[in-house]
């Protein structure tokens, strides 16, 4: 289980990152985020973001059309 969630379900890019960035700011190192989005150009953003970040991606997945992901904020 997640520290915190974000649904990200409807919004396109650049939202989710952008929202998941505003999320981390917040938490303390070490804590998780779960994100569920709906565009599937968020599987290739949130890996970029996590690269880039120092955030590590621990969880990736889709079901239903529906992209989950879990970031350890670095």
């Amino acid at each position: 289980m997640a520290d915190q969630e974000l649904d990200a379900r409807g919004l396109n890019c650049p939202l989710p990152i952008l929202r998941a960035k505003k999320v981390l700011n917040g938490m303390n190192s070490g804590q998780t985020l779960h994100i569920i989005a709906t565009d599937p150009g968020s599987v290739k953003d949130f890996e970029a973001f996590a690269k880039q970040t120092g955030n590590e991606l621990l969880e990736s997945a889709e079901a239903d059309g529906e992209f989950s992901f879990v970031l350890k904020k670095g």
